[in-house]
């Protein structure tokens, strides 16, 4: 298998319009004009994804303070995705990309390697898009773990 193609800082963020948990449509257009932080996570429930989920929820009022808008982004189904916000009371949009096209424009989804084995699917990953829809930040393989710290270097970066 190829390495999936990784986006650069300064490339023009891959445009998408996805369904959102109850079924409405997002655009990454919506947010033209503002900064917005977009993460992709393997399944919506899981361990290491609820504690995404809920490190972004927690730090929603300090990132949103900041000028930073949030989305999560995964390939589960948009009612997997409203029984996952209404259980853990997230306050953002979690977007559904069920065929793996935005996934993959992002370059999140591909080879990556779990217990040892080289397997094919969603790569953790964290994009800081800019007002202008350029990539600022782009980070691969991002741990669950460490969303908090991250979140902080967002907000330093957002103010300046």
């Amino acid at each position: 298998m190829a390495p999936t193609p990784r986006l650069e800082v300064g490339a023009k963020a891959p445009a998408f319009s996805l369904p959102d948990a109850d079924g409405n449509t997002v655009k990454l257009s919506d947010y033209k004009g503002r900064k917005v932080i977009v993460y992709f996570y393997p399944a919506a429930s899981t361990p290491g994804c609820t504690k995404q989920a809920c490190d972004f929820r927690d730090s929603l009022a300090e990132l949103n303070e900041a000028g930073l808008d949030v989305i999560g982004v995964s390939p589960d189904k948009p009612e997997k995705l409203a029984k996952f916000r209404d259980n853990e009371g997230l306050t953002f949009p979690l977007l559904s990309d069920p065929d793996r096209k935005v996934l993959t424009a992002y370059g999140a989804f591909g080879e990556k390697t779990m217990y040892g084995k080289t397997v094919q699917g969603v790569i953790r990953s964290t994009f800081l898009i800019d007002e202008q829809g350029k990539v600022e930040v782009a980070q691969y393989n991002v741990k669950a773990a460490h969303t908090t710290t991250k979140i902080q270097q967002y907000i330093k970066l957002a103010k300046g």
